[in-house]
């Protein structure tokens, strides 16, 4: 005869707080990623146009 287990048993793990603090952080770290690109983007964009050509 087969056991029977719960779901609620089954699981690997428990959600909750550790979890959420995860998905916060990851978040929270691409946000970064994706500022400093940007940051790094108009830094190069300023300095091209900044320089403009010599027959001017």
């Amino acid at each position: 005869m087969p056991k029977i287990i719960p779901g609620w048993k089954a699981r690997q793990g428990n959600r909750g707080l550790q979890m959420l603090l995860v998905l916060i952080g990851a978040l929270l770290l691409a946000a970064v990623a994706w500022g400093a690109a940007e940051f790094y983007g108009e830094m190069i964009d300023q300095n091209t146009s900044q320089t403009g050509t010599l027959a001017d």
